[in-house]
């Protein structure tokens, strides 16, 4: 086909294209790498001296001529639907007055954000993970096999294709260390799900961030030390935090990191069912276990791994005391945090 050829034939398709999808498919089939203007190039090397050079420019014209011609025929497209769009549209009164209403950032954005930026400056990644996972890495990466009465901690919810719905942050474990080895500071804030009752400080959807520090020589001292340092900076004043001995089959020894209560200042309220304190991060030193099933020498390295309840700290930090109120998408409960 000669150029005059492709010219003609291309103005006539672009103007029989009624949509920016068909000429996009104009595009391909002329400017592609196996295009129409694309192969006349080919016929260069049938060609010498001066006849090349000629030849060279026409085609350099040529394709300069349909990319602006293709680019014209979309925006010519374009406005003709906005055009039809208006046509079609109820008529308004410009003059009438405009009440816009500032929206506003959920309150546990607020937190999350405010601690990723914490752990950022400390040399820690923010890594992101799905909320759909499988059994292996919810569970048997992190020491729980099946069968385990372990399992019955988390009530969980299936998909028919066997996976489920993540239950917490720590199902990103094992992805993370493969993902980068070690040593490694890494964060994964996520949504978390598990089939239960729904009280004042329980929700069966909720936010966790997950942390883990992996390198030679750490201790549980590190733990409590960034730990300690990020609550003070989130609540900008000395926080009270205790160490409870706990159960997590990930980690060992396991712990339960609490803070006491800011909303009722450790006198007890339905929030931290009078106790004062508030159960806020499970938390330990990574089991040897884990560390392996993620391809760590456990000879060589040690860490530890927290899982810090964003929602729960959005609750303490913002002094909501029902759950509830941050996923009923109640605006007169949430509107309040626009000015923070």
């Amino acid at each position: 086909m000669q150029d005059t050829d492709v010219k003609q034939q291309l103005e006539a398709e672009l103007e029989k294209a009624a949509d920016v999808n068909e000429v996009e498919n104009i595009r391909v089939a002329y400017l592609g790498k196996k295009g129409y203007i694309t192969e006349l190039l080919k016929n260069l090397k049938d060609l010498k001296g001066e006849q090349k050079k000629e030849f060279g420019q026409k085609i350099n014209i040529l394709k300069a001529e349909a990319d602006a011609k293709i680019t014209e025929r979309i925006e010519l497209l374009k406005k003709q639907r906005i055009e039809r769009m208006i046509e079609k549209s109820e008529q308004y009164d410009v003059t009438l007055p405009c009440t816009l209403e500032q929206g506003s950032y959920h309150p546990i954005t607020l937190v999350q954000r405010e601690v990723e930026e914490i752990f950022e400056s400390m040399g820690f990644t923010v890594e992101d993970y799905s909320e759909i996972v499988d059994d292996y890495h919810c569970f048997e990466a992190l020491n729980i096999p099946k069968h385990h009465p372990a399992r019955d901690m988390q009530d969980t919810y299936y998909l028919d294709n066997g996976q489920l719905l993540k239950t917490h942050t720590s199902a990103a474990q094992n992805a993370i260390m493969r993902k980068y080895g070690a040593p490694l500071r890494a964060i994964f804030p996520g949504r978390c799900f598990r089939n239960e009752s729904t009280d004042a400080c329980h929700e069966n959807t909720f936010f966790q961030m997950e942390g883990m520090m992996i390198d030679e020589n750490i201790s549980i001292s590190n733990l409590i030390y960034f730990m300690k340092v990020m609550l003070s900076d989130v609540f900008k004043q000395d926080i009270k935090v205790r160490l409870r001995p706990g159960f997590f089959p990930f980690v060992e020894p396991g712990f339960e990191l609490d803070i006491n209560c800011l909303i009722c200042g450790g006198k007890g309220c339905p929030s931290c069912k009078n106790s004062g304190w508030l159960e806020l991060c499970p938390c330990g030193m990574i089991h040897p276990n884990v560390l392996k099933a993620g391809g760590i020498d456990t000879d060589k390295y040690t860490g530890f791994a927290f899982g810090l309840g964003l929602t729960r700290l959005a609750m303490m930090k913002y002094g909501i005391k029902d759950i509830r109120d941050l996923n009923s998408g109640n605006l007169k409960v949430l509107s309040q945090f626009e000015n923070i």
